[in-house]
């Protein structure tokens, strides 16, 4: 079986497909093809499915989850040290609040840390025109953070490339059109913690409504769930955790990428009890200087493309402009 669904109800019926990516790693193309057309289906519908059938292992996530609590654990002046506002590239620990996904209500509560491709210092790519490449920040303890680290981050880039060629066949373009477009990628691996709060008997919102900002997220979440995504009607239903499984979601990348074929869908971490909770996303981005311009079949004479090109990078300082109070004091 493919696909199964998780039919989320309000007032209407709004369906997380649960899909097996099992046969898209077989040599069976009509298998393949049933689960890019699965995939496909609920990018356009939702813009949000659960993967299984994944080769990341439940090993590999204790080891990260455990790994993630370990960091956060570590007194607030160790974690400063690494402060995410040190790095010219946006890497390293997010402090509570430095964050704030919904303008429209107050910080989000939740510390972070954010890695991507470590480049050293004199690379020829790190410079002015493209200044989200360069060194990562580590911690000094646990002595094997890097390692497991990097390690992690090029299993999860892997699983992300072979999301992105199901979409291309479900495109009808060449399988392979993502494959030379994560050479050097801005993809992020991410460490959140949301620390128990006092609601009081009110809701609480760790992580405001927002849509993300690359290709596609790759999320684990832990048991106590959270995540809510917004439906058509501007309801905001419970997409719960699922033993084995990841999160995938479209990104306004993809969005822009694909004409508006797949949707960006908003999303927020809602707690009514305020407990603890780590997740784990993978932001799939690709180099710099890619060129997202209207994918081929995603426009017709009826339907001309909507966005003028841009670099993927150029993207992605916009966005991450307009959502850290720390560049956007660098940028004014």
């Amino acid at each position: 079986m493919v696909v199964s669904l998780l039919s989320l109800m309000t007032d209407t019926a709004m369906n997380i497909p649960l899909i097996n990516i099992s046969s898209f790693y077989s040599d069976d193309k009509a298998e393949q093809l049933k689960v890019a057309h699965a995939i496909d289906t609920a990018c356009r519908e939702s813009g949000f499915f659960y993967i299984q059938g994944h080769p990341i292992s439940q090993a590999r996530i204790d080891e990260m989850r455990a790994l993630s609590a370990a960091f956060f654990a570590l007194p607030e002046a160790e974690k400063l040290t690494i402060d995410i506002t040190r790095s010219s590239n946006h890497r390293g620990y997010g402090r509570m609040k430095a964050e704030q996904l919904d303008p429209h209500h107050p910080s989000d509560i939740k510390e972070t840390f954010d890695m991507a491709l470590n480049l050293p210092a004199d690379h020829p790519l790190i410079g002015s025109e493209r200044p989200l490449y360069g060194p990562n920040q580590y911690p000094l303890t646990p002595p094997d953070f890097q390692q497991k680290m990097e390690r992690h981050y090029w299993d999860m880039l892997a699983l992300g490339k072979t999301i992105l060629s199901a979409l291309a066949m479900a495109l009808g373009i060449d399988k392979a059109f993502f494959e030379d477009k994560f050479e050097h990628p801005l993809s992020v691996l991410r460490f959140i913690h949301y620390p128990e709060v006092s609601t009081d008997g009110a809701p609480h919102i760790g992580a405001g409504a927002h849509t993300d900002y690359g290709c596609i997220t790759i999320l684990w979440q832990d048991e106590t769930g959270g995540l809510q995504v917004q439906d058509s009607n501007g309801n905001w239903i419970d997409a719960p955790p699922i033993d084995g499984a990841f999160v995938i979601n479209i990104g306004n990348m993809m969005a822009r990428w694909s004409n508006d074929r797949y949707k960006s869908t908003p999303h927020r971490v809602f707690s009514p009890s305020g407990r603890e909770r780590y997740s784990m996303p993978f932001f799939v981005e690709p180099d710099f200087d890619t060129d997202v311009s209207c994918l081929e079949n995603c426009s017709l004479p009826g339907t001309p493309p909507k966005y003028e090109p841009i670099s993927a990078g150029e993207w992605m300082i916009y966005c991450f402009n307009n959502t850290y109070a720390y560049r956007g004091e660098e940028k004014a």
